[in-house]
């Protein structure tokens, strides 16, 4: 079990890149019937929120937790985000629809991101 573990935290960064790609692709096969590729496309592309990255020194730390680190990783930009998800059921049309995937997106991203600060917290003690 320890070295399942083991294996498991050596290989987080994969594993959390590997899923900012297959929840999209999950919701995408549940949800969108019919737009697929274009959904999917939507999801994929509120990765860009990333770009935020670039502001800190270093760009890249393996250990360190994106939620409240970042600027579109903090509580404003979140909630903006969530209301972006609901805004459709507020709003009828087609062009809220998008307004709601991509907030869908960005929530996807946010809660994968405080998943991997957990489980950092958890196993790494970062």
């Amino acid at each position: 079990m320890e070295s399942l573990i083991s294996l498991l935290i050596e290989q987080r960064a994969s594993i959390h890149l590997a899923l900012h790609v297959l929840i999209p692709a999950l919701v995408v096969v549940f949800l969108a019937r019919g737009q697929m590729k274009r959904i999917f496309i939507i999801l994929m592309s509120t990765m860009l929120v990333d770009l935020d990255h670039l502001l800190a020194v270093p760009i890249y730390a393996a250990n360190r937790c994106s939620i409240w680190f970042h600027p579109l990783h903090t509580l404003i930009p979140i909630v903006v985000y969530i209301l972006m998800m609901f805004w459709p059921l507020l709003v009828k049309g087609k062009n809220h629809r998008l307004v709601g995937w991509i907030g869908a997106g960005l929530v996807i991203h946010m809660g994968l991101d405080a998943l991997d600060c957990w489980w950092m917290s958890c196993f790494i003690g970062g």
